[in-house]
């Protein structure tokens, strides 16, 4: 964080939480919501003002409950997540994996799949999820021990379940994925492949979609939010 913010809030310790202020969305982009109305399923506004967006992406940060908040200033603003607390793009020219707030993946211990084909992450930096835009490029890059693609083995796990009752299968399923030509240091080393429900996630990679108690605060203190 900020060298300013963590001063404010050694000076202003005791300052509130707001919550219902702020979201991210499945492509990475944060939302003010100037109602309050974030965990009620506001759809809020878009934020353009670069400066305010890096100080956001800076002072971002995660509780050990697995809530999330962009620390602004001596205040905690609490963020609902949409999809996952990061959202991580590939970028094919620099060979790497980066986060929504510009964190560089180092590397991915364990992969999720949902019923829906999207596709989250337990990384070095935190909860993630892939931007729906580049699961193409990712699924040309990963391969199974035994060669096959994200997408054949996804609908490989279809056909199971179609023939299976009760989903009693998924605990068979323990296929690893890596990047076999070893383009993408963060994906050189094979992580294990689970298939989960969406509503599984965030308990899996341990995170609180929409975090906070029902009151809801205004901003106060603090570098003010502003589209």
């Amino acid at each position: 964080m900020d060298q300013s913010v963590l001063e404010a809030v050694k000076r202003w310790p005791d300052v509130p939480a707001v919550y219902g202020w702020l979201s991210l969305t499945p492509r990475g982009e944060w939302k003010l919501h100037p109602l309050g109305d974030a965990q009620a399923g506001g759809l809020g506004q878009g934020i353009s003002n670069t400066q305010i967006l890096g100080f956001m992406d800076r002072n971002y940060a995660d509780q050990p409950d697995g809530a999330w908040f962009f620390q602004n200033g001596p205040q905690r603003v609490f963020v609902r997540l949409d999809a996952a607390p990061l959202i991580v793009h590939v970028d094919p020219n620099h060979q790497t994996l980066t986060t929504h707030h510009g964190k560089t993946l180092q590397q991915v211990s364990h992969w999720y799949c949902d019923e829906t084909g999207q596709l989250y992450a337990k990384t070095d930096c935190g909860p993630a999820r892939i931007d729906d835009r580049d699961l193409q490029v990712l699924a040309e890059i990963l391969r199974s021990a035994e060669g096959l693609t994200l997408f054949d083995l996804f609908e490989a796990f279809e056909l199971s379940e179609a023939q299976q009752s009760g989903g009693s299968e998924r605990s068979a399923w323990t296929h690893t994925l890596s990047d076999p030509l070893k383009q993408y240091p963060a994906l050189s080393h094979a992580a294990p492949l689970r298939f989960l429900k969406a509503a599984e996630i965030p308990h899996a990679l341990h995170f609180i979609p929409n975090p906070g108690p029902t009151a809801v605060l205004s901003p106060s203190l603090g570098r003010k939010i502003a589209p």
